[in-house]
């Protein structure tokens, strides 16, 4: 009965922390492209990137001279686009989302 009871509790603790957690209770990642105007010169993307890599829920990130682009993959129960932005305004890089 207590092996029981202990297996329950780590599973139980388990799925909090989001091991195991059944696939339906998973956001699924969001890809946006921002458009980051104030791109300047090849070196701008890597701090772009690096802004972007550390909000709390950035899965991926990549920042494109050319394109005045930055493509992020998050999950949205982490963070926002609102947050991305932010991310970039702080670095010293204005974006918004890309509209259709």
């Amino acid at each position: 009965m207590l092996r029981r009871t202990f297996l329950t509790l780590l599973l139980s603790l388990g799925i909090a922390l989001g091991i195991g957690a059944p696939a339906s209770y998973a956001a699924e990642a969001r890809t946006v492209v921002l458009d980051v105007p104030g791109m300047t010169c090849r070196f701008c993307p890597i701090t772009i990137r690096k802004a972007l890599q550390k909000v709390p829920g950035v899965i991926e990130a990549k920042a494109d001279y050319e394109s005045k682009t930055a493509t992020v993959t998050y999950d949205p129960d982490k963070t926002t686009v609102e947050a991305l932005t932010a991310a970039t305004a702080n670095a010293g890089y204005e974006s918004k989302p890309r509209t259709p």
